[in-house]
């Protein structure tokens, strides 16, 4: 499961990375059982059995999580809720312009940080 997880990830970011982040470096690892982008060495983005999910600012959360399908993220059931990540619903993620969005939203976030 987490060597597909990694390919998916991989395509998806093949993409939906912005084309305007040349100075930042994404990579795609494993992660725990599935796979997670890194920007610039900090991690924004997991895809794993919970779903694909996405590390956002407080006010992109909010929106996100108003939108049908959206999930708070926890990586097992009755498991902590990670704050900072909403689980896009599949609509999102196969959608390459929203998603292209909320991708470049994650890694502007977490590089600043």
């Amino acid at each position: 499961m987490t060597k597909e997880h990694l390919e998916t990830l991989s395509e998806l970011m093949k993409r939906a990375a912005p084309p305007v982040l040349e100075s930042i470096t994404l990579e795609v690892k494993h992660f725990f059982s599935g796979a997670a982008v890194y920007a610039d060495g900090k991690i924004c983005i997991t895809l794993t059995p919970a779903g694909f999910a996405i590390k956002l600012p407080e006010e992109s959360r909010i929106v996100l999580m108003e939108q049908r399908g959206a999930n708070p993220l926890r990586y097992f059931p009755k498991g902590p809720i990670k704050k900072d990540y909403v689980v896009l619903p599949k609509t999102m993620v196969d959608d390459v312009k929203t998603l292209r969005h909320w991708v470049k939203t994650s890694i502007g976030y977490v590089v600043a940080r």
